[in-house]
């Protein structure tokens, strides 16, 4: 082995070990490790009774075997996973009702319309607190208790009040999803209005600027990086509140359907696989949100 050969190595060893590349890897390897491990272990209560139940002759082998490939098991093996995503995902039309892709779509349209209400809800709130003292002292304890009530329990009447008045489909999921991700909005651009400093505020009024040339030039500008923030966070819920209102309709469709009609059915495997594309939906939303945070800080002439 030359000494470039060997200098080059040892570099990619460095920049390996010191950057974040070795770190994940580290840690997925030990979840793949623990999942196949939690795999046998809770399937195995069940393998052993169906052998005593049928006289069947078993030994470590074949109990771990059987466990990772049982069709209803308490939890999959993660090669199981991969093989209904690529069942339902890659060699299902994105058309069929079978395929997890138009799930997710039904989803995610939901939640990209109920993350758009929040959004202007949140900020047009933000807003009202920061330049009116008297929604600051009354609506802002109201937005803060709004998130102690469970969605759990206020989804269902969500639905039921807006079924009534002919309001079904997607938008009771986005009323349910804008409920949820409008207060980190709300909270985000409150503290990024009111962030400029004293100097900064008086400095402008030395100026002689309006407060609509202080709120436009000076607030908003401040209060960018607080909303991104905010709408990582809010996109996210989003999502959850999307799936949460799938629920308690008993939805055909959206990952919510899926997650239902695999508890139904004890369909553990499509349940995870379901959990699996909500997850990778979520970071892709989230990718999304910082993508555009870098391109908008970027023509502010900010850094990341």
């Amino acid at each position: 082995m030359t000494d470039a050969t060997f200098q080059n190595g040892q570099g990619l060893w460095t920049r390996l070990y010191y950057g974040k590349t070795l770190p994940i890897l580290t840690v997925l390897a030990v979840v793949i490790v623990s999942w196949y491990a939690g795999a046998v272990y809770l399937n195995s209560d069940i393998l052993i009774s169906t052998y005593e139940r049928t006289n069947v002759e078993w030994d470590a082998e074949k109990l771990v075997t059987d466990a990772w490939k049982m069709d209803r098991p308490i939890l999959p093996a993660p090669h199981q996973i991969v093989a209904e995503l690529n069942k339902t995902v890659f060699q299902k039309k994105i058309t069929s009702k079978r395929s997890l892709v138009y799930h997710a779509w039904i989803t995610t349209s939901a939640t990209l319309l109920g993350f758009a209400f929040g959004g202007i809800l949140g900020i047009m709130l933000a807003v009202g607190i920061v330049h009116v003292p008297t929604l600051d002292r009354s609506l802002m304890p109201w937005v803060i208790a709004s998130q102690t009530i469970p969605i759990l329990a206020i989804a269902p009447m969500i639905i039921v009040v807006l079924g009534n008045v002919g309001l079904t489909g997607t938008i009771p999921k986005s009323i349910i999803s804008m409920y949820l991700c409008f207060f980190p909005i709300t909270i985000g651009m409150v503290k990024g209005l009111r962030s400029p400093d004293v100097l900064q505020l008086d400095l402008m009024r030395t100026y002689s600027a309006s407060p609509a040339q202080i709120f436009w030039k000076l607030r908003v500008p401040a209060s960018v990086p607080y909303l991104f923030a905010s709408l990582k966070v809010a996109v996210a819920i989003s999502l959850v509140g999307a799936i949460v209102g799938e629920l308690p309709t008993g939805a055909v469709a959206g990952i919510g359907a899926r997650l239902l009609s695999g508890s139904y059915y004890g369909q553990t495997i499509q349940i995870w696989a379901a959990l699996v594309v909500a997850s990778a939906l979520g970071m892709l939303l989230v990718y999304i949100v910082s993508l555009t945070e870098k391109i908008v800080m970027a023509r502010m002439g900010g850094r990341i």
